[in-house]
Parts: C-alpha cells; structure tokens; sequence
C-alpha cells in the first residue's frame, strides 16, 4: 500500500493537500504535477488548483524552463493561520522532510 493510500485509509490526515504538495515541490523544483498528485494521492486537477492558489498567495513562484515548469518556495513567509502564523513555511517544511539541501 502506498504512502497516499496508507493515509487516506484512516479518513483524515494532520496536514492539508496544500501543504503536501508544498513538501512535494519543496523536495523537487522541477516535480512534475502528475507525480505529485501520485504521491498526495489527489488528482491532478487538484494539484494544479492548489499551486494556483499558492502561487496567488506568494507561496510559490512558477517559471516555464522549456516545455518543464520550475518552481521556487518562498521559505520566508509566514504560515496562513493565526495559530502558527509565527512560524514560517521553512520551519514547517524541515519539520516534516527535513531541512533543503
């Protein structure tokens, strides 16, 4: 059983599908969506809603390199909710996979 299915099974998950594939294009800028997908255990359609929104949110940054996209993580800013607004997406990112090369 994959990863994705192992978590779904149990109905409901600590984290979001954004920040899932947040970890996902945090640990390979050049990810395509469909692996990402893969691995959150979502669609695609969803993946690309979701990097829209974090790149509407100045999460992300999204640049063409030939027909592959590149994304880049604004480590810096701080998480959305009032609760850990005091922490930044970096802190979250290597407390889940560890920290970036």
């Amino acid at each position: 059983m994959s990863e994705a299915s192992t978590s779904t099974a149990a109905g409901w998950t600590f984290l979001t599908n954004h920040a899932h594939v947040l970890f996902c294009i945090a640990q390979d800028p050049e990810v395509r969506l469909r692996d990402v997908a893969a691995r959150v255990g979502i669609t695609e359609r969803a993946v690309q809603r979701i990097v829209t929104d974090l790149e509407a949110a100045g999460y992300l940054t999204v640049s063409k390199e030939g027909r592959r996209n590149r994304y880049q993580v604004h480590y810096g800013l701080p998480l959305r909710h009032p609760i850990e607004r005091h922490r930044t997406v970096k802190e979250l990112i290597e407390l889940v996979v560890g920290s970036r090369g």
